[in-house]
This record gives C-alpha cells, sequence and structure tokens, in this order.
C-alpha cells in the first residue's frame, strides 16, 4: 500500500478491524515511520435491475431504503432494522451472482422482511408495489396477514 505522505510502497499493517462490511486496516510506512489508515470492501459486480418497460437501470441502494422509509413512516421501526434489511437484501441478491435482477424480486424481498417486522409497514409498501386500486386489495393482504 502506497504511503498518501511519502509515496513508498511498502507499509506494515499495525491493526486490523472489520467495520460495516469492511476492513479497517491501521498501517505504518516503513520509510517515513508515519501511520495511516484504509479501508479494504469487496467489489461487488454491477447488479441491474430490469424494469417492466424492458430499460435497465443500476440497482439503487439508496432508492430502496427511501422506498422502505416511506413505508414505515410514524411506525417504531429502528432505522438499523431498515438498514440491515438493505444489507441481507443486497447480499442475498450479490450470493445470486445474476447480473439482473426484476423489481418483483426486490419487491417480494422486501415484503418478506416487512412482514416480519412490522405489519403496518408491510401493508403500505404492499399497497405500493402491487399497486392497489380499491378497499378490496387492503381486504385482501390484511386478511392474509391473520392467516
Amino acid at each position: 500500500m502506497r504511503c498518501p505522505f511519502c509515496g513508498h510502497d511498502d507499509s506494515k499493517v499495525v491493526d486490523s478491524r472489520s467495520i460495516e462490511g469492511r476492513k479497517r486496516r491501521r498501517r505504518h510506512c516503513l520509510k517515513c515511520n508515519k501511520r495511516f489508515t484504509t479501508f479494504e470492501a469487496v467489489e461487488r459486480p454491477l447488479l441491474m435491475v430490469a424494469k417492466r418497460d424492458g430499460s435497465f437501470e443500476p440497482f439503487n441502494r439508496n432508492k430502496l431504503i427511501a422506498g422502505i422509509y416511506s413505508a414505515i413512516k410514524k411506525r417504531p421501526v429502528q432505522m438499523e432494522a431498515v438498514t440491515g434489511m438493505v444489507d441481507e437484501i443486497e447480499a442475498e441478491l450479490a450470493a445470486e451472482m445474476s447480473p439482473t435482477v426484476s423489481p418483483d424480486t426486490i419487491g417480494s424481498m422486501v415484503m418478506a422482511r416487512l412482514r416480519e417486522i412490522d405489519e403496518v409497514a408491510y401493508v403500505r409498501f404492499a399497497s405500493v408495489y402491487l399497486a392497489f386500486s380499491d378497499v378490496d386489495d387492503f381486504v385482501r393482504v390484511i386478511s392474509e396477514l391473520h392467516k
């Protein structure tokens, strides 16, 4: 690893820790004796979402978080639960090693997790994701929850 102070190519790892899915390493330059920190993360292949109109767009973690946040608005759901949910979904999609994913797959994954966390948020998300057209759609989803 190149030292940011003197540019020397050789450094020694003094400390290594895992933080939020990344490796944080404290390094010591063998030439100038200064210390610096580096972060290491696994590079995942670019995941593309195959939209219903036939177009493709890159998977957007922030867009998914925003959709989930709108469903949990004013609900007793912790922010960590949402980011954990998105981390799980991202990891599961990456493990499949498929370059494309459908919005239906992502939506189903979110709904399954929301159902376990908060039923009201689940119904809110389902109403947008499944494009409810009338009250009967709400009644159907709520009756499925009670089964």
